[in-house]
């Protein structure tokens, strides 16, 4: 990671040159990527710093001019819809109010968008999240031989800090964002670094099948592994890994003991929850679903407003018991979630942003598949949460999709987006 040394957050020349506030806000963009897997108050703190920085550069005009895309549009059209949508609901104004809470760091996306299509650091930003989960990997094995090096107390088996699922995410992540240029050294016959990022990502996965590992990393990681050998590997290179991988998973299934215990209890889970409505993990998950496809058939078109989701499940588990009686204001599912509140408005606008957001990677290069594997990953863990709206994995879309989009934006690819791609061919 490299930054200007010569200057310094309070330095006066801040108050004059605009490249100067410009590294400044670079530098709190590289302490939110840092701070990202370890903190949340932190990443709230480091993203009003950078608003705040970006003020005395900010060109209005060319940023105004900026929103009219529609790769800017959704993100807003999304948080707007939120706001607007308390109008309609029978919720308290206080849970209301606290739901427009979770679209709010979308609007983060077209501030990243206009910053790093001028910004030279956005591969800063991207590097700085992958030592930082690096760091995190490190803390894991350790804190899996000492429960006592936790940063939090009862922390689960090998997590130091937050919890499982966005560790799992993390890993999953980095692991196979390393595919796309350990594939461009090995190309260019740079044997030793593309080995070193081989086992880095390799440790990644390690720590997963040994240590701990989420059930929807488990389901999504074979996907993202699938969208990058279909961009960018040729049919022999796919037949080739899909072998290597197969050998792989059978080695890794037979030697972890942790893999075998997550993988089955799916089937268990699902038993319990069907036989005896035991509220187990699986059952709960099945239990949201065909609730919230309900409260949707009841008002398919806007929903039932903002923050009506809690609301809805107290209704329905009046007189039930077991896994019925359960209430969330979460359905675990981001499709179900916005369906509730917002109806097929608010579904068309999601999947507007998540499809605009994926033509917008479909060049070549590093920062092109970074951001296409961020929304990848997001489109296919949100079939089990809600994770665009949840706080560590909404934070890794805006930072993901907002500085490797920025980066994109900065080659020209806006006037590309409907050309043929040139593919990595090992």
């Amino acid at each position: 990671m490299i930054i200007d040394s010569h200057v310094h957050l309070y330095s006066p020349e801040l108050n004059r040159d605009p490249a100067a506030w410009a590294t400044t806000a670079d530098i709190f963009a590289i302490l939110i990527a840092v701070s990202l897997p370890w903190s949340t108050s932190l990443v709230a703190i480091f993203a009003a710093a950078l608003l705040v920085s970006m003020v005395p550069f900010l060109d209005v005009r060319a940023f105004l001019q900026s929103l009219r895309r529609p790769i800017c549009a959704l993100p807003i059209a999304l948080f707007a819809l939120a706001v607007v949508g308390t109008l309609w609901s029978d919720a308290p104004w206080g849970a209301r109010l606290y739901a427009i809470g979770p679209t709010a760091k979308l609007l983060m996306l077209p501030v990243l968008f206009y910053h790093f299509e001028r910004s030279a650091r956005g591969a800063q930003v991207l590097t700085a999240f992958l030592v930082s989960c690096g760091l995190l990997l490190a803390m894991s094995w350790l804190v899996a031989f000492d429960p006592r090096l936790a940063l939090k107390s009862q922390a689960a088996y090998g997590v130091p800090v937050k919890d499982y699922i966005d560790q799992s995410q993390e890993f999953a992540l980095c692991a196979v964002a390393l595919a796309y240029p350990i594939v461009t050294l090995l190309r260019a016959r740079r044997i030793f670094l593309a080995g070193l990022l081989v086992a880095l990502s390799l440790s990644f996965v390690v720590n997963m099948m040994f240590v701990i590992v989420s059930r929807t990393a488990l389901v999504t990681m074979p996907i993202m592994l699938a969208v990058f050998a279909l961009l960018h590997l040729k049919w022999r290179t796919v037949v080739i890994v899909l072998c290597i991988a197969t050998v792989f998973a059978g080695l890794a299934w037979a030697a972890s003991s942790q893999l075998r215990r997550t993988t089955e209890t799916l089937l268990r889970d699902y038993q319990l929850y069907k036989e005896r409505n035991i509220p187990t993990s699986i059952g709960l998950r099945l239990e949201f679903w065909q609730k919230s496809l309900r409260f949707f058939s009841e008002a398919p078109i806007f929903g039932h407003g903002t923050g009506s989701i809690r609301v809805l499940f107290e209704e329905a588990a009046v007189d039930q018991f077991g896994a019925a009686a359960e209430v969330v204001g979460n359905p675990h599912n981001q499709t179900l979630n916005v369906a509730i509140q917002w109806g097929l408005i608010g579904i068309a606008v999601l999947y507007a942003l998540w499809a605009l957001h994926l033509l917008l990677f479909r060049s070549d290069g590093l920062a092109a598949w970074i951001g296409m594997l961020v929304v990848v990953q997001n489109i296919f863990t949100s079939l089990f949460n809600s994770h665009l709206f949840d706080f560590h994995e909404g934070w890794m879309y805006v930072l993901g999709v907002g500085v490797a989009g920025g980066m994109v934006l900065k080659t020209g690819f806006r006037n590309t987006a409907l050309e043929p791609r040139n593919s990595v061919k090992p």
